[in-house]
């Protein structure tokens, strides 16, 4: 019984998995069928599509080539009314040279005929002339026989006879016709050079050039002053040491005076003090840092000064070393009047009469400016003769000879070679001798002062030496390496002695010999 059950149920169990099988196959071939369909029918949409697609895209590209054909068809049609235009315009041109060239030729003609006439009567009243001459030569060859026939003398004895007499008396009138023409001459030379004189002063009329010895410094307070002065005038001492200017203080408020021969040093010094008065840290070891700071930039200062001056003239290329000699002159004075603006009035005065005399303008002016140059040597090379300086140094860098003879002539050195150096030594003449340019008592004070420093930098171990106080007082300061204790106190005697034998001076000069000895190291 069991046996059979389990056939019974196995053989169901084969019949329904035969069913589902079958209904497994037949719902899987309808859906692959479905499936294809619906492929089919995305395939025929996206083909509709693209085919959409590409009708448009050939529309557009159509309207495009429509567009395209417009736009070159408006271009061509503007291209033939521009030419036409150009063509029309050409011809009224053409016309209207045509016109001109007829008019131009029709005028050539009647000149040409004009001078044709002209030129037939030129030639009748050449006939005319010859038959007059003609004329008068037969009547002179018949006055000659009848004098010869009056007279017995041939045509020669008599020309010979009159030729004598007229000589004898044109040998007086010969004499005074010589001496009126040399005094006219001399009248005249007098009367152009007194025209081109007054021509170039009238033409460049320069300022009065007259330097001070002090400098008025105004300061903000009364309090600053004090700091300036510093705890028992140390700090006033230290400047004065460093720069070599003699500081004034007196009752005045808010203001210090600074008083130096040396326009250089003191201009130096007139700047260390603005500086210090604008940081506000004032002290001997700041003041020597802003001193040396400032000395620093004055020589680019001089540098720029010199380049424009140089440009201003427009003269050509110059060495750098003279032109930082030429910055330098700018701190010089020559009887009270500042050796630079002497140089350049000099230089544009030389320039103008030069172009009067027709030599050469811009070499006039170019040894205009430098004919004092020697003047910017002077302080460094114990005041020798700036002339012999300046014409040395012009060599020394290649400068023209015309600007070395103006330098070696404008004093009497040697005699002018060319209209120029003449130009240059009436140039300085005329700047130097006009009313208020120069001081003669104050020429002779910096000449003393230079004086007194001289004897001390010629002594073997002077670093650097300072006429102060208005002469009363040389401070000496000496090398520590080179000069001891007691060598400072002969060398002291030794510069008293040789300022009593050399030097005139009222009162007594005070001889200042310091020693400083300074050690410094840094702590890392």
């Amino acid at each position: 019984m069991s046996w059979t059950l389990l056939i019974s149920f196995l053989g169901f169990g084969v019949l329904v998995g035969a069913v589902v099988f079958f209904i497994c196959r037949k719902i899987a071939s309808l859906d692959s069928t479905h499936l294809l369909t619906q492929a089919k029918a995305k395939a025929r949409a996206i083909e509709l599509e693209a085919q959409a697609l590409l009708d448009k895209q050939k529309f557009l590209a159509k309207e495009r080539e429509l567009q395209l054909e417009q736009e070159y068809k408006s271009k061509v049609h503007s291209m033939n009314e521009e030419l036409k235009r150009k063509a029309y315009e050409f011809e009224c041109k053409e016309n209207r040279l045509k016109d001109r060239l007829e008019r131009e030729t029709a005028d050539l003609k009647k000149e040409k005929e004009k001078i044709t006439l002209e030129l037939n009567n030129l030639s009748l009243q050449k006939d005319s002339q010859l038959k007059i001459q003609q004329q008068y030569l037969e009547k002179i060859e018949e006055l000659n026989k009848t004098l010869s026939h009056y007279t017995g003398l041939t045509k020669e004895e008599a020309r010979q006879m009159l030729l004598k007499n007229l000589e004898d008396e044109l040998i007086d009138d010969k004499a005074h016709l010589i001496r009126r023409y040399e005094k006219e001459a001399k009248e005249e030379a007098a009367k152009i050079a007194n025209f081109i004189l007054a021509q170039a002063t009238t033409r460049y009329a320069g300022e009065f050039a007259s330097e001070r010895l002090i400098n008025v410094i105004t300061l903000p307070d009364d309090e600053m002053k004090g700091r300036i002065i510093g705890k028992e005038g140390r700090n006033i001492k230290a400047l004065e040491l460093k720069s070599g200017v003699d500081v004034i203080i007196d009752d005045t408020p808010a203001t210090i005076i600074l008083s130096s021969f040396n326009l250089y040093r003191r201009t130096i010094a007139v700047k260390t003090i603005n500086t210090l008065v604008e940081d506000g840290r004032i002290h001997p070891a700041k003041i020597e840092e802003v001193y040396e700071r400032i000395e620093a930039q004055m020589d680019a200062e001089v540098q720029e000064e010199g380049k424009s001056v140089v440009l201003d003239l427009g003269l050509d290329y110059m060495h750098p070393e003279i032109i930082r000699l030429i910055g330098k002159l700018r701190y010089r004075a020559s009887f009270g009047q500042n050796a630079l603006g002497h140089s350049i009035q000099t230089a544009n005065l030389a320039g103008i009469i030069a172009a009067q005399l027709g030599g050469d303008e811009k070499l006039a002016r170019r040894a205009g400016l430098l004919h004092d140059i020697g003047k910017a040597l002077t302080i460094e090379n114990g005041g020798g003769n700036h002339v012999t300086l300046g014409a040395e140094v012009c060599r020394r860098y290649k400068e023209h000879p015309v600007v070395i003879n103006a330098i070696m002539s404008h004093h009497g050195n040697e005699p002018f070679e060319s209209v120029e150096a003449a130009a240059v030594c009436a140039a300085d003449t005329l700047s130097a001798a006009r009313p208020g340019a120069r001081r003669e008592v104050l020429e002779s004070f910096l000449n003393r002062m230079q004086d007194l420093e001289k004897i001390a930098n010629d002594k073997l171990g002077v670093k650097q030496a300072y006429a102060i106080n208005a002469g009363r007082e040389l401070r000496v300061i000496v090398r520590a390496d080179v000069i001891n204790d007691s060598q400072s106190i002969v060398l002291a005697k030794d510069i008293a002695k040789e300022i009593e034998k050399n030097l005139n001076y009222p009162g007594e000069v005070k001889v200042s010999v310091i020693r400083e000895v300074r050690a410094v190291e840094f702590a890392h």
